[in-house]
């Protein structure tokens, strides 16, 4: 129902957030993971977001990324994972951390996240075997953490999952965040 959401960032309160849209203030619940990256307050934001209605409540769940939107939409599939669990293991780790975990069939790190105990874990790698693989965890070929980051903001910025990783080809290897964020913006812009 709800797909996106752009406009000013008006309060942080984790993981609670507030999204001014042309007057109409949402609440967004967030993972942590997209909470550190936000913006400051007053600044212009644009989030991915998920829409739950409930018999007793109406929620609206907000990702940085395409990958995070469809790992939470993965994990709230199985049975006994609400919402707010899913939220909390994103929170916990990140996709491509989560997407390792069940190619690995690592329970022991799912455990590590609150409110995740071992028969959760062993079922949450169990379901999402196949589901959530390399492809969501993945940073697009990514070579390295500064290109992920580069990959991240450009996703962010609103450039689809098919322009960022182009744009991301172009750009020297061994270039740093700022830099390869301003290059791949100009990229983009032709």
């Amino acid at each position: 129902m709800i797909g996106r959401l752009t406009g000013i960032l008006s309060d942080k309160n984790p993981p609670q957030v507030i999204v001014d849209c042309g007057g109409v203030g949402y609440e967004v619940q967030v993972p942590m993971s997209t909470f550190y990256n936000l913006p400051q307050d007053g600044a212009k934001v644009s989030l991915l977001t998920h829409f739950v209605v409930r018999e007793d409540a109406q929620i609206l769940y907000g990702f940085a990324t395409a990958q995070e939107r469809e790992a939470f939409r993965e994990l709230i599939k199985i049975s006994g994972v609400g919402p707010r669990t899913a939220l909390s293991v994103l929170s916990g780790m990140g996709v491509s951390e989560l997407a390792q975990a069940v190619t690995r069939q690592e329970a022991g790190r799912l455990i590590k996240v609150p409110g995740i105990g071992k028969k959760t874990a062993e079922r949450l790698l169990l379901e999402l075997k196949g589901k959530l693989g390399a492809d969501i965890g993945a940073p697009m070929g990514a070579a390295n953490d500064a290109q992920a980051d580069i990959l991240q903001a450009l996703l962010a910025l609103g450039y689809s999952d098919k322009e960022a990783p182009l744009a991301l080809k172009a750009l020297p290897k061994d270039v740093g965040v700022s830099e390869g964020i301003k290059l791949a913006l100009k990229a983009l812009a032709k």
